[in-house]
């Protein structure tokens, strides 16, 4: 199976690719965990992006292309794939298009999650994030058992940086100008698959499930 995950910041994308790994048994690749670990590491691609990242800009084209051809040669994505984070722009769905297309490679769906403005900023401000492991939990919708603890390692559950109402809406409004014209351009080639982010968390799954069967 070989997917991409879009939607507006705070959609819940990281909730349902954990689920639709799992699922399927591809590797779920996350842009925004790469550039977040190159952060973390200090390298010269973690500084680069970092500086577009902390002001809720997208990472320009030539970095986020680079690092997903590198990342769709390893042998773990021979199978299959889910692609989330990327693309964001219709330029980076025509460079993925030849990209596959030289490596004899086509798309099975674009699972697309469909959010309004005030659901997302609510979300993303009562994200929290495993410092050790990265799983994403919400302070409302999808708590841990122990508040500030990850269920899974154990680890401290924090709030992002850019996590803030401002960042947020800014992510928002970079989002509908440059990502969302994606939709059309996936409507196009009759991959596009419509869901309703705004249901509960395992509603939502079984919805995409059911319709990629």
């Amino acid at each position: 199976m070989r997917l991409i995950l879009l939607g507006p910041p705070g959609a819940g994308k990281g909730t349902q690719a954990s689920a639709i790994v799992k699922k399927y048994s591809i590797p779920h690749i996350s842009t925004g965990d790469i550039f977040r670990s190159n952060i973390k590491m200090g390298t010269e691609l973690g500084k680069g992006a970092k500086k577009y990242m902390d002001k809720g800009l997208l990472v320009p084209d030539d970095l986020v292309i680079a690092i997903v051809k590198d990342r769709l040669t390893e042998d773990d994505c021979k199978e299959g794939f889910l692609l989330d984070g990327f693309p964001r722009t219709v330029n980076q769905g025509e460079a993925l298009d030849r990209e596959l297309s030289q490596m004899s490679v086509k798309l099975d769906k674009v699972i697309n999650i469909d959010v309004g403005k005030e659901v997302l900023i609510e979300r993303a401000i009562g994200r929290r994030i495993c410092k050790d492991c990265g799983a994403t939990y919400h302070i409302k919708f999808n708590p841990s058992k122990k508040e500030g603890v990850c269920d899974i390692c154990g680890g401290q559950l924090l709030q992002r940086d850019d996590d803030t109402k401002e960042t947020v809406e800014k992510r928002i409004e970079v989002y509908l100008k440059q990502t969302k014209p994606l939709i059309d351009y996936y409507t196009g080639k009759g991959l596009i698959l419509n869901v309703d982010g705004a249901k509960p968390i395992d509603l939502l799954f079984e919805e995409i499930v059911e319709a990629l069967q």
